[in-house]
């Protein structure tokens, strides 16, 4: 097991009705706070008004910035930071989904600095402060809500990346189950691959762990015991309360202990379909993870077979991917490329983006001709 530091500073508020006591807490973080949402979905369900309310019994003053796209853009970013710099505001509350809140916190410090965001997205300047951060989640998917981690989109580059600094930790979080009940099936269900990935993500990392490596069997297994009913069910609280948590703890270091560092190779490929195609996030993991199981089915058979064993009782690698394959579908999220019925999709343009861009994680690189493979094991 490698040596590590248990750090999360944030203070994560989860339950019926706990936003009922927002305005209170958050009143120390200051007076005159910038609020960040997405296409204004939280004014039709009622989530703004009793957010609204509660900042207007506590006397804060509201800046609003609203239109985050569900793959979040630098561009945005850059307006919102500058809104909150010209307004001088002294804390940040993103009511939303992971772009939502991904966007926020490179607000958070962005901000402070005088320049563009993505330059500390590509690590060209580093963060020296932030402003602090509140979260009111209203989609259970990234864990972004415990985390230090963003990914942000440049279109003009062609480029989504991921970001993290200590410094974007969330200093409150609220995650109310029933906040979730408004969301879509299919983002439901590309919410619960997202956290199926995420655990994927650190049980292929380097570093021997054998305690994580049981709790990323138990929130895979979380998912696909409730998942399936959940999609019956949008309105079930005990339902969205299990993913809500699951979501969480599947990317708040829980399951990344002991080990150096996880791979998050899928990611950089998933991120490739998000910039070229607009494909939801979660989507596009449930279409390349099979994919990269079947590229490393001899390279790490062991691991894979192990995984598949304490999920689905599997005797073999085939086994595993088969689970997979079953497991996704059974969430209603595709596992080939040609399932998101793209118009005019470049299989070539995916190939050089994906090139361009070095896919590959942090233990299993991917060379040119694995993403070729790759690329003809999903489409």
């Amino acid at each position: 097991m490698e040596n590590f530091i248990l750090y999360n500073p944030t203070k994560l508020f989860f339950g019926k009705n706990v936003v009922d006591g927002f305005g209170e807490t958050v009143q120390e973080l200051g007076q005159k706070a910038l609020l960040v949402y997405g296409s204004g979905s939280i004014k039709k369900n009622g989530i703004y008004d009793h957010v609204m309310g509660q900042l207007k019994k506590a006397a804060i003053t509201v800046i609003e910035y609203s239109g985050i796209t569900p793959n979040p853009l630098v561009d945005d970013v850059d307006k919102a930071a500058e809104l909150g710099r010209k307004e001088n505001v002294d804390f940040i509350i993103a009511v939303g989904g992971g772009s939502v809140i991904d966007s926020a916190k490179v607000m958070s410090v962005a901000i402070p600095q005088d320049g563009p965001a993505w330059d500390l997205v590509k690590g060209n300047i580093k963060a020296g402060s932030s402003l602090p951060l509140v979260a009111v989640l209203t989609l259970a998917a990234t864990g972004t809500e415990m985390n230090m981690f963003a990914v942000i989109q440049n279109p003009e580059t062609k480029e989504k990346l991921g970001f993290r600094n200590p410094l974007m930790y969330p200093k409150y979080s609220y995650l109310d189950p029933q906040y979730t009940y408004s969301v879509s099936r299919d983002y439901t269900s590309w919410g619960i691959t997202d956290l199926i990935a995420h655990c994927l993500e650190a049980y292929f990392g380097e570093g021997k762990a054998t305690l994580s490596d049981k709790f990323v069997y138990s929130i895979i297994r979380e998912a696909r015991e409730f998942g399936p009913s959940l999609l019956e069910n949008l309105r079930d609280y005990d339902l969205r309360a299990r993913m809500m948590y699951a979501a969480t703890s599947a990317l708040n270091n829980l399951t990344a202990y002991g080990r150096k560092y996880g791979d998050w190779g899928v990611h950089s490929v998933g991120h490739i379909l998000s910039v070229l195609y607009d494909v939801p996030h979660g989507a596009s993991l449930s279409v390349v993870y099979p994919a990269w199981l079947k590229l490393h089915r001899n390279r790490i058979p062991q691991r894979i077979k192990e995984l598949g064993e304490n999920l689905f009782g599997g005797h073999t690698v085939d086994d595993t991917i088969e689970g997979f394959e079953k497991l996704f579908s059974e969430i209603e999220s595709p596992v080939r490329l040609s399932q998101l019925e793209i118009p005019n999709v470049d299989h070539d343009l995916i190939l050089t983006t994906m090139i361009d861009n070095k896919v590959g994680g942090n233990v299993h690189k991917l060379s040119p001709e694995d993403d070729q493979k790759l690329l003809d094991l999903f489409k």
